[in-house]
C-alpha cells in the first residue's frame, strides 16, 4: 500500500508553508559556524552562477520594456554582473555579524535559587512580501538564514523569473553545506491569490514583513492573519529652526532630500521656522533648484518663489503625506518649533524626521516631542539605515512599534523564551 503525502490536499501555498516550518525546526539549533559556511557557499555560488541569474533577469526586464514600466522601476529591477557581485559582497558581510540566537538578554538566580535566563530564538518562518527588487531576494535570504528562520519569499510577477533563479541558486548552496533546502523557498505562483493564501497561514507562518511602496504595505497591514511588521514607508521631515546654522542646514537638506530620491529615507517635507525664513529660504530654493528638486510650496514660501530659478507650486493638502520617491519636496514655513512638531504628528509616515539647529534645547525638546522611529539633530535623514547604523545590514526599516522599531537587523529578527533552571523545585 502506497502511503500519501502529508502535503497530499494542501494547496502548494500551504504546503510550502509546512515544509518551511519542518526545516525553521531543523535549524534552530544549528551553530553559527555551519550557518556562516552556508552563508559562504551561497556568496561562492552566486558569482559561480552569474550568468544563469542574468539571463533570468533578461526575461524580466524585456517584460518591464515592454510593459513600459518606468525607469526607475527597471533599474531596481535589473541585475548585472557587477550588482550581483556587489549581492555576494553583502551576503558575506553578514557572516561576519554576531549571531544573536542564543544571546542571554537578561538573566538572573532568584531568590529561591532558581536560575532565571531569557534568551534570544529565532521568530520562526518569516514571510517577505516585496516589489521589483531581486536583491531583497538574497538580502532577506541571508539575514533569515543567519538568524536561524526559513524564509517565504514572495516577490512581484514582474521579477518572477529571476527571483526562481536567484532561489534556485540559493537552495543548492544551502544545500550542499549541510542545511536544509528548505529554509529558503519561493512562494509558489504569481496571482494575487498566492499572496492572500500566505497573508492567511497563521499558525505556519509567524511573522510576515512586506517591503515595496505604501500601497502594498497598506494591503499587507490590512488583510494579513499572520502578525505583520510595517516597514518603509517613510514621509520623513526636515526642520530648520530659529537658530540652525544656515550653510549647514543647505547641506543637510540637499543630503537628506536629493542624494538618492527613491529611497524609504529621502525627505519628502522642509518646514522652516518663521524667525529664518527670510534668510533661509531663498538659500532653499536656490540649492534646491541646483538640485533639480521641485518644491510644492505652502502660501509663505511661494512668496519667495518670484525671485528663485527652482521651480515652485502651490502644494496641495495631498503633498503633505506624500512619499514622493521623486525630485520633489513639499516645503512649509511654521510659527514655532511646536509648529513644526504639530505638523509633523499630523502627517509623518513615523520614519525619520530631523532638526536643524545650534540650540540644544531646541535639539532636546525636538526629540523628546517627536514620536517617530528616528530622530536626527543636525544630520541627514539618509542615516536611517542597518548599514549606517553599524548593524551590517537590514531586512527593512520598521515604522511601528512591535516588535520592532527602525532599521531591523539580525537581533529583531528573533523573539525570545525563558529558561528555567531549578534543582528539585516546587511551587
Amino acid at each position: 500500500m502506497t502511503s500519501l503525502s502529508p502535503y497530499a490536499d494542501m494547496s502548494p501555498v500551504i504546503q510550502t508553508a509546512y515544509r518551511a516550518r519542518a526545516a525553521a525546526a531543523d535549524l534552530a539549533p544549528v551553530p553559527r559556524a555551519a550557518k556562516d559556511d552556508a552563508l559562504l557557499a551561497v556568496a561562492d555560488a552566486l558569482e559561480v552562477r552569474t550568468r544563469e541569474i542574468v539571463e533570468a533577469n533578461a526575461e524580466d526586464v524585456a517584460r518591464a520594456r515592454e510593459a513600459n514600466t518606468a525607469e526607475s522601476v527597471i533599474d531596481r529591477l535589473t541585475l548585472t554582473p557587477e550588482r550581483i557581485r556587489a549581492i555576494a559582497a553583502d551576503v558575506r558581510d553578514v557572516v561576519a555579524l554576531p549571531d544573536p540566537v542564543g544571546e542571554i538578554v537578561r538573566g538572573s538566580t532568584l531568590p529561591n535559587g532558581i536560575d532565571l535566563r531569557q534568551v534570544r530564538v529565532p521568530l520562526g518562518v518569516v514571510g517577505i512580501i516585496y516589489e521589483a527588487r531581486p536583491n531583497v531576494t538574497v538580502d532577506a535570504a541571508a539575514l533569515c538564514l543567519k538568524s536561524g528562520n526559513a524564509v517565504l519569499l514572495r516577490g512581484s510577477s514582474s521579477a518572477y523569473a529571476s527571483n526562481t533563479a536567484l532561489v534556485r541558486v540559493l537552495r543548492d548552496a544551502v544545500g550542499g553545506a549541510g542545511l536544509p533546502a528548505d529554509v529558503i523557498q519561493l512562494v509558489p505562483g504569481e496571482s494575487r491569490e498566492s499572496v492572500t493564501e500566505l497573508m492567511r497561514a497563521r499558525g505556519l507562518v509567524d511573522v510576515l514583513i512586506p517591503r515595496g511602496g505604501a500601497s502594498l504595505i497598506r494591503t499587507v497591514v490590512e488583510q494579513s492573519t499572520v502578525p505583520v511588521i510595517e516597514t518603509g514607508t517613510g514621509n520623513c521631515h526636515v526642520y530648520v529652526d530659529a537658530e540652525a546654522d544656515l550653510d549647514l542646514a543647505v547641506e543637510i537638506l540637499v543630503n537628506s532630500k536629493a542624494q538618492r530620491v527613491s529611497v524609504c529615507n529621502s525627505a519628502e517635507t522642509l518646514l522652516v521656522h518663521q524667525d529664518i525664513a527670510d534668510a533661509f529660504v531663498p538659500l532653499a530654493l536656490a540649492a534646491l533648484a541646483e538640485a533639480g528638486v521641485t518644491v510644492h510650496a505652502d502660501e509663505r514660501v511661494m512668496a519667495y518663489a518670484g525671485d528663485s530659478k527652482a521651480t515652485v507650486v502651490p502644494a496641495t493638502a495631498e503633498d503633505w503625506e506624500t512619499e514622493y520617491l521623486s525630485h520633489d519636496i513639499a516645503a512649509a514655513v511654521v510659527d514655532s518649533l511646536e509648529g513644526a512638531v504639530g505638523h509633523i504628528r499630523l502627517w509623518s509616515s513615523g520614519h525619520t524626521e530631523a532638526i536643524v539647529t545650534t540650540s540644544q534645547r531646541s535639539a532636546r525638546r525636538f526629540t523628546q516631542l517627536v514620536d517617530s522611529a528616528a530622530v536626527a539633530v543636525n544630520a541627514s535623514t539618509r542615516f536611517t539605515d542597518g548599514g549606517q547604523f553599524g548593524f551590517g545590514a537590514e531586512i527593512g526599516i520598521s515604522t511601528q512599534k512591535l516588535h520592532a522599531r527602525g532599521p531591523m537587523g539580525l537581533p529583531e529578527l528573533t523573539s525570545t523564551k525563558y529558561v528555567v533552571t531549578g534543582d528539585g523545585h516546587t511551587r
